[in-house]
């Protein structure tokens, strides 16, 4: 079983948590059954971007980093205090962690920005949010000097994307590193994507 922490700042976005739970537990009981999803968090309660309220099932204080498999973090707004969990040292040194180990890091949207103040991305190419009013890219700047016009960069065992809108091919590309391209077009079919 490959087990993917979901890492969850305070002010995430649902959805954009959401598209990890919903492809990789539609894979553990409908694809090769090989996945598990943890929650995991700074606190023991989350609101979301839009004041949804979450429990994630562990703190960073109640894992064992080594038990996991990959690293998923969906974004969230500053104006719901994103970037205080996201730019947080215990939550920089999860992620830092599973670089070191070569270990599959998805992000999606503005989550390359915790990405890049971790420090992993010197040297390698990223995105975040792209859109004309947004000034994202230019702060992602400060921490990675090859920015990508692209929807979604894949430099290695890193993931990130430019917008909610990529959520759900960031989450399926993720089920097809750790698993196979054959096992995620037939998650992807019995899921209504194909």
């Amino acid at each position: 079983m490959k087990k993917i922490l979901l890492l969850l700042a305070n002010g995430f976005e649902a959805v954009e948590a959401s598209v990890f739970t919903d492809v990789l537990g539609w894979n553990k009981w409908e694809g090769d059954g090989s996945t598990e999803v943890v929650t995991v968090g700074l606190r023991d309660k989350l609101t979301c971007t839009w004041n949804f309220t979450v429990v994630p099932e562990k703190t960073v204080d109640d894992i064992q980093l080594d038990d996991f498999d990959a690293l998923a973090i969906p974004g969230g707004f500053e104006e719901a205090g994103f970037y205080e969990d996201a730019f947080n040292e215990s939550f920089l040194n999860v992620i830092r962690h599973f670089h070191a180990g070569q270990k599959p890091i998805a992000s999606i949207c503005v989550a390359s920005l915790a990405l890049g103040k971790s420090g992993i991305l010197i040297d390698r190419k990223a995105t975040t949010y792209d859109h004309p009013t947004s000034k994202r890219k230019e702060q992602l700047k400060h921490f990675c000097t090859n920015i990508q016009n692209e929807r979604i960069v894949l430099d290695d065992n890193i993931i990130t994307s430019s917008n909610p809108g990529t959520a759900f091919d960031v989450a399926f590309l993720l089920l097809e590193m750790l698993t196979s391209k054959e096992n995620a077009h037939h998650v992807k079919d019995l899921m209504g994507f194909t």
